[in-house]
């Protein structure tokens, strides 16, 4: 098979591989898509390598059609999944633990799909799991609210009863999260965030940003608030006044998916499937996608993400 590797110089490489080989309990999968991650930038950049049972190029999730499977999964050739990954998604074939795979959901195309695992799984994982459940009584702060994983998150807390907070970079973007549903929907380079986390109280927030103004932000949260990390790109370094953390009773939660064991994924994808394939089914929630490009065109894609130009998720076509 071939796919999109990455030379000694981190230059994309469309090049013949060794097939992958089935392991007992994986699915062996023939990838039509593979959605991008920034995650994919950072490993592209040579600061985010693949797990070592992994293939060690990018790609954390696709959709595809099965070609074999073990005879007591819930999958036979031909059908239609997709499959959290750990690496290896930008390449024709993927050979994933069962667990990790889940049947698209119906009247979702390949595109559609391959943009479900990582950042779906990443909204339930840090909601569920880490957040401990969001209820109406919550108010979530979302950062990058345009992003993937933004728009996954505030379709996630109003599907919960939730009021939502979120924050993007245009106002063409702060205008569609508003459309999704965000109950306060503002531009972070213009409108005073201190004011409007004031004046509206995060219990919970999801945050990919960090830097140096996060700690002003923490100190917003309300009385047993969790603040989960789940990435710093806009540095890693900030000041926080501990006070505020032990008086308010604070939760300051440091969160990734791809180092967890296939387990706990598996786990993940399968709760992940059980809630919210029928809403996927029904059109309740949505994959927003921003572009589509041929794997010949990856760092055309890749460039959409690192000019923050999306809204929603950037998917490669391996047909």
């Amino acid at each position: 098979m071939k796919a999109m590797t990455l030379d000694k110089n981190l230059n994309f490489l469309w090049q013949e591989v060794a097939d992958p080989i089935r392991k007992a309990g994986e699915v062996l999968i023939k990838i039509h898509a593979a959605a991008i991650n920034r995650a994919d930038i950072m490993q592209k950049d040579g600061c985010y390598a693949s797990p070592p049972e992994w293939p060690q190029w990018c790609g954390l999730e696709a959709a595809g059609e099965v070609i074999e499977a073990p005879e007591d999964s819930n999958f036979k050739p031909g059908d239609r999944v997709c499959a959290l990954l750990g690496g290896g998604g930008y390449s024709q074939m993927t050979s994933v633990p069962c667990g990790m795979v889940i049947p698209v959901p119906e009247n979702l195309s390949m595109i559609e799909a391959a943009a479900i695992p990582e950042v779906w799984a990443t909204v339930y994982l840090n909601m569920e799991y880490e957040a401990g459940g969001l209820t109406a009584n919550d108010t979530l702060y979302i950062q990058a609210g345009a992003s993937g994983i933004g728009l996954a998150a505030i379709q996630y807390a109003k599907l919960k009863g939730a009021k939502v907070i979120a924050s993007a970079g245009t106002p063409e973007k702060v205008e569609f999260i508003r459309k999704l549903g965000a109950d306060i929907a503002f531009n972070y380079k213009q409108d005073d965030e201190n004011t409007i986390l004031s004046e509206n109280t995060p219990t919970v927030t999801l945050d990919c940003v960090g830097g140096k103004n996060m700690g002003e932000k923490l100190a917003k949260m309300a009385f047993k608030g969790r603040w989960i990390m789940i990435a710093s790109l806009a540095g890693g370094q900030t000041s926080i006044d501990l006070e505020q953390v032990w008086r308010k009773r604070l939760k300051l939660i440091g969160s990734t998916l791809r180092s967890r064991t296939n387990e706990e994924k598996s786990a993940v994808m399968q709760s992940l499937h059980r809630e919210l394939s029928p809403f996927f089914s029904s059109g309740k929630l949505i994959n927003h996608i921003h572009a589509v490009f041929p794997i010949s065109e990856v760092e055309a894609a890749q460039a959409v993400l690192r000019r923050a130009e999306n809204i929603g998720k950037v998917v490669l076509t391996l047909d």
